[in-house]
């Protein structure tokens, strides 16, 4: 597959003709020649978006509402054009690709809905014969940097409200992700949205640094949002305080799942199982950790590693497994160094741990103490890790123990426990008796601490991607004091 870059809704090579390939992550063979963006090629994306952005900000509610709908429906009509490049791109099993679809639509039709909800307010005021009011208005371009993991559900994200806020968009591709990305950009424009409002850029990997910093320094660039790894985020973060410009930031996570001893166990298995193993582990809300109540963990652990070790693996090619390929096979040689750590350092291997260059079996490892790498380190890969303790003061402990603070659960019959200790937990997300990894478009979803800041989704998602102007209306006539 050719890729090229999408400036103006026209699709364009490289300036300089340059590409850069990307290969499958089990056979090594080349799937896709996408163009690799110089900086002029960038910055023309934004200077496209920019002369782009009056128009679309002064359309009325109702006219980009019926854009949005209409991407919502060819995103799922054109389903077809996203399965093949993500499965060869990515690795993933064709659930999680119809998943990203479906999320992705529901989230357009989110944004679409949401035009007509971008309010203001009247604020009393002291003053006689005077109106304070503030308004939400559109902010300028918006730089989207998205990941490859869910590449269709979090470039989606990264554009849906800014675009229904009267904003409008350059999205910069993940690397491994771009002909997917390519394919869902050119479904945008093909549903209507005018030119210049969704730019689409992608690049070689080496030329991302110099590439996001001439975008983010870009006078009409005024807003970032990066959905990443929390390195790449800490970097776009820095650049974006250099220049005072608002960042989004959607980072790492090490999520926990609290089963407390009057869990029912059956049901915090299944639910850790799938916040663990779906799209294997490269979530950035997988379960990442079980931190189990010491009186139930025996039968616990038991339990889910026989739950893992039904769960298949293979090449989603060639195979209906629900467990694909990690995006390389140096993530997997990672992971595995990281379970080799903990089993050396005393953590028991109840069940997986098996590596076929980027495949690798559903893992559970039981007993992981704090002198293991993989009880700090995020692994994002297909692997739980039981963490034994002593009720629910250690439990809150333990799942505080860590930088990230994305995702959380807590298992237990006692819902009104299940609150309060929520509100213990230093983590954006909390779910009561559900999985770490739950997402909805209505759902505000960011994190805390190394996982980031701001929310994406629902009505703090409108309050990221417009600004906030204060209006009063006042007696001309009225006293002055000097």
């Amino acid at each position: 597959m050719k890729t090229n870059l999408l400036i103006d809704n026209r699709e364009v090579p490289a300036s300089n003709g340059a590409t850069f390939q990307r290969r499958n992550p089990i056979d090594d063979q080349v799937v896709t020649e996408a163009a690799a963006a110089t900086v002029d090629d960038a910055l023309k994306a934004i200077q496209s978006a920019s002369a782009a952005f009056p128009a679309w900000a002064a359309l009325g509610p109702t006219a980009r509402r019926d854009v949005l709908e209409n991407t919502a429906r060819l995103l799922l009509a054109r389903i077809d054009e996203l399965i093949e490049p993500m499965m060869q791109e990515t690795g993933a099993a064709q659930p999680w690709i119809r998943f990203n679809v479906k999320i992705a639509s529901g989230m357009l039709r989110e944004a679409a809905a949401i035009t007509t909800q971008i309010k203001g307010e009247v604020i009393p005021t002291d003053k006689p014969g005077a109106m304070t009011i503030t308004l939400r208005r559109p902010i300028g371009v918006i730089l989207s940097i998205v990941p490859w993991n869910a590449p269709i559900i979090l470039a989606v994200r990264s554009f849906a409200t800014a675009l229904a806020c009267g904003n409008t968009v350059v999205m910069k591709a993940a690397s491994p992700s771009p002909g997917t990305q390519f394919n869902l950009a050119r479904i945008m424009r093909d549903a209507g949205l005018p030119p210049g409002v969704l730019n689409y850029i992608s690049n070689a990997p080496a030329d991302t640094p110099k590439i996001a910093e001439a975008m983010i320094a870009h006078p009409a660039v005024r807003r970032v949002n990066i959905t990443g790894s929390t390195a790449a985020g800490r970097s776009v973060a820095e650049i974006a305080g250099r220049h005072l410009k608002p960042v989004l930031l959607e980072l790492g996570g090490k999520a926990p799942i609290l089963v407390l001893e009057d869990a029912e166990v059956d049901n915090a298995v299944r639910a850790c199982a799938f916040g663990a193993y779906i799209h294997q582990g490269q979530v950035c809300m997988s379960t990442e950790r079980a931190v189990v109540d010491h009186k139930i963990a025996d039968v616990f652990a038991e339990r889910l590693a026989a739950h893992a070790k039904t769960i298949s693996t293979g090449d989603p090619r060639k195979s209906d497994a629900p467990l694909g390929a990690l995006i390389g096979k140096a993530d997997a040689v990672r992971v595995k160094g990281l379970i080799d750590d903990a089993v050396g350092k005393g953590a028991r291997l109840l069940a997986g741990g098996d590596v076929d260059g980027a495949l690798m079996t559903a893992t559970v490892l039981d007993h992981v103490k704090p002198n293991m790498r993989i009880y700090y380190e995020e692994s994002f890969g297909p692997v739980v890790c039981v963490v034994r303790v002593g009720g629910v003061d250690e439990a809150v402990r333990v799942a505080n123990d860590t930088e990230y603070g994305l995702s959380s659960a807590i298992f237990t019959r006692d819902v009104k426990k299940a609150l309060a200790i929520a509100q213990r937990l230093d983590f954006g997300c909390c779910h009561i008796n559900g999985p770490t990894v739950h997402d909805e478009p209505q759902m505000p979803l960011g994190g805390m601490k190394a996982s980031g800041y701001g929310r994406f989704g629902g009505q703090p998602g409108i309050a990221e991607f417009t600004e906030l102007q204060c209006i009063t209306i006042e007696d001309p006539a009225q006293h002055y004091p000097i």
